[in-house]
């Protein structure tokens, strides 16, 4: 079964809402959320891939921050290791939903009334426990 690692971002605005990306029909499980981010290229560390996939995703620089989780899930196909950070925007005021079919920005209670991807639930939850931050 083929195997991937990705990163994703966890952003917060000046009020502690949570930046969510709603998978776009061009994308495989469109119509679910996740945090935005992306596949880590062969020797690129996570954090390097998640600068470089927010840049493109989003159009903005980012610093990284904080691990939220470290997660692994078993689709039927594929198997996603999925990595999350904390982090903040450096550069840019304009998010462009380059991939995505929208972004909207959630408080921590309204995460779980999003249908989120799988494999970004355990980091959904880690928030809601306080423990992503």
């Amino acid at each position: 079964m083929k195997s991937v690692e990705v990163v994703g971002a966890v952003i917060r605005d000046a009020r502690g809402d949570v930046l969510c990306a709603l998978r776009s029909d061009r994308m495989s499980m469109s119509g679910l959320w996740e945090f935005p981010g992306g596949k880590i290229e062969p020797g690129e560390a996570p954090e390097d891939a998640l600068i470089r996939e927010i840049r493109e995703e989003l159009g903005v620089e980012v610093e990284v921050g904080a691990l939220i989780a470290d997660h692994t899930h078993q689709y039927e196909t594929v198997v996603v290791r999925l990595i999350t950070y904390f982090a903040a925007i450096a550069r840019g005021d304009v998010l462009v939903a380059k991939e995505h079919e929208r972004l909207e920005w959630r408080s921590v209670e309204e995460l779980s009334s999003l249908t989120w991807a799988p494999a970004d639930v355990p980091t959904v939850e880690a928030l809601r426990r306080g423990t992503g931050g």
